[in-house]
């Protein structure tokens, strides 16, 4: 009788564990050209996935079984992979940047009935459709007082900084706005450029502005730019290497390890970590729980959406210390940061020459 009872238990345990295998949401991820390599926006939003089904990027056992991704080469394709991964009926789909929005927006109206998640993004206005916005802002503006604060400890006399943007667009403006500011909170009569690449996938046009920054004198260049970005990020590593005092910032992912030039010394004195990956897990523990729904999250400094790296020892203890100290005056609003130019402009907290657009 104890033996059929064990056998009984064995045998529940076991159909208990393939219901709970069972339970798991499958998913896909549709990205833009860059693909989850880009070492920034998708590659954040990639990791978000793998933590939420177990795997790892190099071990991804689930995948193909759970979840998969499917990379548009061109934007064309976008309707047609939202439309196939609709058609195969995924738990959620999910797509990462507004330039899906016009797709999705289509489409969603199409499968009324199909979950979607977008990031970046919060006018589709679908019940089906769960928009997931950060305030970059903020992020921003407390690796833009790191720089600062750096250039200071530097001892940099009259001190520039670059922001390099991918695709114009209020998204990555709200990047340079926070950017902008976090420097003037510290260096009121800072000099600030900035470059629009209308890319997310070409390093080489960041990279060689970068060259030409660094070369007039630029200290830090900030890119939100996607895998454009990388090529800032090559340019600072290249010139550290040959002794010169310039730096690079991050962008959604720590991208310390990107910049390292020499044993552990890296040329990204910080990175403006944006957690896509919560992102990707909150929508996926939606979609498991039976809770999913449409609308705007907003992932803020407070709810842990945005933060900086503080992994190049480079950056100081003193300066880690102080930009933690803002970044609590952030959460408590004792610091407000603004999103858009035409205010942080009115305001006088952004030159007026600079190529930010309010307008998608």
């Amino acid at each position: 009788m104890k033996r059929i009872l064990a056998m009984l238990l064995v045998v529940s345990l076991a159909f208990g564990a393939i219901a709970s295998i069972a339970a798991q949401p499958k998913s896909r991820l549709l990205t833009d050209a860059t693909g989850i390599d880009d070492k920034s926006f998708n590659a954040a939003a990639w990791r978000g996935i793998l933590e939420f089904y177990g795997d790892t990027w190099t071990k991804t056992a689930k995948r193909g079984k759970f979840y998969d991704v499917l990379t548009a080469q061109t934007q064309d394709m976008y309707i047609p992979n939202l439309m196939q991964a609709s058609d195969e009926k995924y738990d959620l789909i999910i797509v990462t940047g507004f330039t899906w929005a016009d797709a999705l927006t289509e489409v969603a109206a199409k499968y009324p009935t199909q979950k979607y998640l977008i990031v970046d993004v919060d006018w589709v206005g679908k019940p089906n459709v769960m928009e997931a916005i950060y305030s970059e802002h903020e992020g921003s503006y407390i690796v833009g007082v790191a720089a600062a604060l750096k250039a200071k400890a530097d001892k940099i006399a009259n001190p520039k900084f670059g922001f390099i943007g991918g695709i114009p667009g209020p998204t990555i403006t709200k990047f340079e706005m926070g950017w902008v500011q976090g420097i003037k909170a510290v260096l009121p009569g800072a000099q600030l450029v900035d470059y629009y690449a209308n890319d997310w996938g070409k390093p080489e046009l960041a990279k060689a502005q970068a060259k030409n920054w660094y070369d007039s004198g630029v200290y830090t260049i900030f890119s939100a730019a996607g895998g454009t970005g990388n090529g800032t990020i090559a340019q600072a590593k290249e010139y550290r290497s040959q002794g010169k005092n310039v730096w690079a910032i991050g962008v959604d992912s720590d991208q310390y390890q990107d910049g390292i030039y020499s044993g552990t010394k890296s040329a990204v004195l910080t990175s403006m970590i944006k957690r896509v990956e919560t992102s990707t897990k909150v929508a996926l523990q939606a979609v498991k729980a039976g809770t999913f729904k449409g609308g705007v999250v907003v992932f803020d400094t407070k709810g842990e959406g945005v933060g900086f790296s503080d992994s190049n020892p480079e950056l100081g203890k003193a300066i880690v210390n102080q930009v933690n100290a803002i970044r609590k005056d952030i959460i408590s609003g004792k610091v407000k940061v603004i999103p858009t130019y035409s205010e942080a402009k009115a305001k006088g907290l952004a030159p007026a020459n600079l190529q930010a657009s309010d307008n998608q």
